[in-house]
């Protein structure tokens, strides 16, 4: 049994690293001190969700989500997780029960809580049949994924799923799985058979139409596999519709020493968050559903609008951000807004060329809704780096700026710094800074893109033949042109100079803001 060191304190009142205890069940009641911990019987918790892809962002927010409600006095949603790549969050988490720390970090302060409502988690190649059992097993009513754009593999111009090469190996062997589909629809077909009520499948990723895009994918391979039972997937499982938001950056070892320092809670991997937390779901469930709504969810019968906004204003400004501050050698997103030429260059981008192209949910004000997220991105305690943002740029500028860019050039609005956003993506591709700094590109299609962009320099052309990403604005030549002067302007006069340039223009078409701009009132100047 582990033996707990003498508990104390600094001057500040926080505990000395001597009484820092790993975590685990059996020190829950000594980190209560420091800490809020769960109170309910994690025993009690009906393993009822299972989750693939357990990262920092699920660690921070539906699973924080199901602790409350668990809290609440509702323990029939328990969460079993299941990783299908590394075993390093199965190394981390197992011998700490499973728990883990989450710490809220802003100006205000910091807050930290252990979340309990994760009770297993499985490494897929290691054990696949335990993967099939939980996921077969009737009390799994709810299968989630945290898997990014790309693990879809939905064809953007037909909305069709294109298999791969790991898709036709478990098509070759579907007994056997080992891709997330492949286990979806295993399991779906051993569940029919059995004659047990089917899952709701949803998907929590950072996507329009991520309801859609799941069920074009589970039916997609269902379809390759046994048209009835991709039929039957079609006619019988739901696949709702979700809105996500809480900035989550990744964790740091200086962040790990952090919450051992300061709240005495020796965690293999917390997760550190902003307090800002919103879900948005679809309510639609074939298996039942969390009561969710108790705890803060917003149920909805069309998510769209929700997505629409979030993903164009809060992850398309990050897409922008990441890649111009990257070429600028700024580090973090509070200091490229602290920037007042860069700042100006987010604020308006918001303002002047996205916000106008949303319809606006029920109940949000797109001017206020902007200045929130200007307010969570100012805030320099979350230290959110740019270099977080810059990952797997080939799949979220497709999903994030450019839809935005094509909308505004068919209705003839103002695209100046989306074009500029564009390019710094271009530009960061080639893979150094301005000043020629290396640049660690973090996408699947870093090589293959690199070489394009590193060829074509200056001239966007080599860049926009590829389809698969840029759709039919290769062959628009009026945006190619302004591509390649957003370019060479990046070169010629540095991010700074090629942002005040686009701004001076944007001033210059003497374009109105919309009614619902932030600028009047905003916390940068306009």
């Amino acid at each position: 049994m582990e033996q707990l060191a003498q508990h104390g304190t600094d001057p500040t009142g926080a505990p000395t690293a001597s009484a820092a205890a790993s975590l685990s069940e059996l020190t829950l009641p000594h980190h209560a001190a420091n800490v809020r911990v769960p109170t309910y019987d994690r025993a009690a918790l009906t393993p009822a969700v299972v989750h693939f892809s357990v990262g920092g962002f699920h660690r921070a927010h539906q699973l924080v989500y199901l602790d409350d409600l668990a809290e609440s006095g509702c323990t029939d949603w328990g969460v079993v997780g299941v990783g299908l790549r590394s075993p390093q969050m199965r190394d981390a988490l197992q011998p700490q029960d499973h728990l883990y720390t989450v710490v809220e970090r802003s100006s205000a302060g910091e807050h930290a809580r252990v979340i309990g409502s994760l009770i297993d988690y499985l490494f897929a190649p290691d054990s696949p049949e335990a993967v099939l059992a939980v996921l077969t097993d009737e009390r799994t009513r709810l299968v989630t994924m945290t898997i990014t754009g790309n693990a879809y593999r939905i064809d953007a111009g037909t909305g069709r799923f294109v298999p791969d090469a790991a898709v036709h190996a478990d098509l070759a062997d579907p007994h056997h799985p080992r891709t997330l589909f492949g286990y979806i629809v295993e399991a779906l077909d051993v569940r029919r058979r059995a004659g047990l009520a089917p899952f709701t499948v949803l998907s929590c990723d950072n996507m329009q139409s991520n309801g859609e895009a799941a069920r074009a994918a589970v039916v997609g391979f269902a379809q390759l596999r046994d048209p009835g039972l991709a039929a039957w997937i079609d006619e019988q499982v739901t696949f709702p519709g979700s809105m996500v938001d809480r900035i989550t950056p990744s964790t740091s070892l200086s962040d790990r020493d952090e919450v051992t320092r300061l709240f005495g809670v020796a965690d293999r991997w917390p997760v550190i968050t902003e307090p800002f937390s919103q879900w948005v779901l679809e309510d639609s469930f074939c298996n039942g559903r969390p009561p969710l709504e108790q705890v803060g969810v917003q149920f909805v019968a069309d998510v769209g609008h929700h997505e629409l906004m979030k993903t164009r204003l809060l992850n398309g400004s990050h897409s922008a951000m990441g890649h111009l501050g990257e070429l600028a050698g700024v580090a973090r997103v509070d200091e490229f807004l602290a920037d007042p030429v860069l700042g100006r260059y987010v604020t308006r981008l918001m303002a002047r060329e996205v916000a106008p192209l949303l319809p606006a949910p029920d109940g949000i004000d797109l001017g206020e809704y902007q200045q929130s997220l200007l307010r969570r991105f100012a805030d320099p305690a979350i230290g959110d780096r740019l270099d977080r943002l810059c990952r797997r740029g080939s799949s979220k500028i497709p999903l994030y700026v450019l839809p935005s860019l094509l909308t505004a050039r068919e209705q003839g609005r103002p695209s100046r710094l989306l074009t500029l956003a564009v390019a710094g993506w271009c530009r960061y591709l080639q893979g150094t800074d301005l000043a020629g700094r290396p640049l660690a590109l973090a996408d699947d299609r870093a090589e293959e893109l690199g070489v394009l962009a590193r060829a074509g320099g200056t001239d966007p052309r080599p860049l926009l033949a590829v389809d698969a990403v840029f759709g039919d604005l290769g062959r628009d030549e009026s945006f190619v042109t302004a591509l390649a002067t957003a370019l060479r302007q990046l070169e010629e006069l540095g991010v700074r100079g090629a942002v005040a340039h686009a701004l001076a223009e944007g001033d210059a078409a003497a374009v109105p803001a919309p009614a619902h701009s932030p600028l009047s009132g905003a916390l940068l100047p306009a």
